[in-house]
């Protein structure tokens, strides 16, 4: 469906920030984890792509849900969840940790945030997480209490994030390092701030911890961001795509697992990781992967991929559209303003994924060519 209305009720969660949102006029919105994501303002894609590039933006991104896992079995649960080597984690780190199934399959690829030795938050992409992590723990007899914590981040990204969050927490703010997080002040309390953020630009996230500051935080951000040139934004389809950052629900699912959709670097499969689907990756890896995500570029503009666009091998221009063997799927596209190109994320056979190799992409629109590019874009 396209062009549709988002029917709103009880049951599709507003945000701490929900009414500043609407405000500034966001008209359109996703659901992720059962909760709003805004998605569009009044500018126009190209604009807001430019915007996040060049200025600073601020983002509603409280169904970014965490899930809490304490008590003395805390860090078995994390690391039964993930084949990422969590053994050298910090207090204080953010970590991109892939969840399998035990066949291997995506779960989630959420960020894992060490709060203590006994205590981890799982900053989760769009499944039900919190559910899964409960049944491991009861069905394993983990000493552990598995939550979900009044937490609702709040993302300031763009290159002049640094100088907005200086302005409102502070100088030291500077010092965070990229995938690190620290405590700072904020109303009396003390708000959990990383460097991290869903775009390849400079940003932050701010994991408030009680609803009720939702919009005196964003009033903050927004009246010390005018002299920023901030805009309200979210995600931006064509930056994530060019910057190769992966969807869950797109082009990550329980039917892909993490060495096909190129996370292999955070995969430790030498055996110092005991984890569900671990025996499944290093028989995929030992016989070798068979299909992964890579680039496209597509010299025509084209509509939303709304669902999988196939990708066969190219065909001569007389022959007419459509046919041909499927070697592939593409899972997101969007035009891009900097290379004037639709980009897109598919997943392809081993014998197509080769950079600047041809293929035949079959859109809503008819047949286009594609050219096969390194992630993420030049």
């Amino acid at each position: 469906m396209t062009g549709g209305r988002l029917n709103l009720s009880c049951r599709l969660r507003r945000t701490p920030y929900t009414d500043r949102v609407e405000a500034l006029g966001g008209r359109d919105f996703s659901v992720v984890n059962h909760m709003l994501l805004p998605k569009s303002f009044r500018q126009s894609p190209e604009e807001a792509y430019w915007h996040l590039r060049e200025q600073v933006q601020i983002w509603d991104v409280s169904c970014q849900r965490q899930v809490d896992i304490r008590g003395p079995d805390a860090g078995r649960l994390a690391q039964w969840m993930t084949p990422r080597n969590l053994s050298q984690a910090a207090v204080g780190d953010c970590l991109y940790a892939p969840l399998t199934d035990a066949n291997g399959g995506l779960v989630n690829d959420p960020i894992a945030l060490k709060l203590a030795d006994d205590r981890w938050w799982l900053s989760i992409a769009d499944s039900d997480v919190l559910l899964w992590a409960r049944g491991l723990a009861l069905g394993a007899r983990l000493d552990v209490e598995v939550g979900e914590p009044d937490v609702s981040p709040l993302a300031i990204q763009g290159p002049r994030a640094e100088a907005l969050m200086a302005t409102v927490f502070g100088d030291a703010v500077r010092a965070l390092r990229f995938f690190r997080f620290a405590h700072f002040d904020f109303m009396g309390g003390r708000q959990l701030i990383a460097r991290s953020g869903y775009s390849r630009q400079d940003g932050f996230e701010i994991y408030l911890d009680d609803g009720r500051l939702g919009a005196p935080l964003w009033d903050a951000l927004w009246e010390a961001g005018q002299a920023f040139d901030i805009a309200p934004g979210g995600p931006n389809l064509a930056e994530r795509i060019e910057g190769g950052l992966l969807s869950y629900g797109n082009e990550m699912s329980r039917a892909t697992n993490p060495l096909e959709c190129n996370l292999e670097a955070f995969c430790d499969l030498s055996g110092a990781v005991d984890c569900l689907g671990m025996d499944a990756l290093r028989a995929c890896a030992a016989a070798g992967v068979t299909r992964q995500i890579r680039g496209l570029i597509i010299e025509a503009r084209c509509p939303p991929c709304a669902w999988p666009w196939p990708v066969s091998p190219a065909r001569p221009a007389a022959l007419p559209d459509g046919g041909g063997r499927r070697v592939g799927e593409v899972t997101s596209a969007a035009w891009s303003p900097r290379l004037r190109a639709t980009v897109a994320l598919a997943m392809l056979a081993r014998d197509f994924w080769t950079p600047g190799m041809r293929v035949q992409v079959q859109t809503p629109a008819g047949a286009r060519p594609g050219v096969v590019s390194d992630l993420p874009f030049a």
